[in-house]
């Protein structure tokens, strides 16, 4: 294994969600495509700045798989396994702030957490993205409790 290729996302709003990863957590376009055996009139890789994490944006009509059932609406809560997912970020407060400028809504302000034994305090903050993905911000740490002193 070789490290995680990419995370994909459905749009509500294809224009809207790509601005927002573009703007806020400049991601770039590294291919477009479309594919109407699938109904995907619009679909991209877009690349984060250490080029080496991804995110797959697929239109609205995009018939691909996917983890769980369609929530009827917004309000509508439905679980599977994939609960959020974290970008390590240089400064929690300033990208939670921008975020927010771009149609995001918090879920957890930014703030300290200590966890477990021994002890490992994290920067971190969590949204919910204009299209509805759950996101933590988060200035980089290591996990590994052997390298913590």
């Amino acid at each position: 294994m070789n490290g995680l290729a990419h995370v994909a996302i459905q749009a509500e709003d294809y224009k809207k969600t790509l601005l927002f990863y573009q703007e806020v957590l400049g991601f770039q376009i590294g291919h477009q495509w479309s594919l109407p055996d699938f109904h995907i009139e619009h679909a991209c890789m877009l690349i984060s700045p250490d080029q080496r994490t991804c995110i797959e944006l697929f239109d609205t009509g995009a018939v691909i798989p996917a983890q769980g059932e369609r929530a009827q609406s917004r309000d509508e809560v439905r679980y599977g396994a994939m609960l959020h997912f974290a970008f390590y970020v240089d400064d929690v407060e300033a990208i939670y702030q921008q975020s927010l400028l771009y149609g995001a809504s918090p879920y957890i302000k930014p703030a300290h957490l200590v966890l477990g034994h021994p002890e490992l305090v994290v920067h971190n903050a969590v949204i919910q993205s204009p299209n509805g993905e759950v996101i933590e911000f988060l200035e980089e740490i290591s996990f590994d409790v052997n390298a913590i002193s």
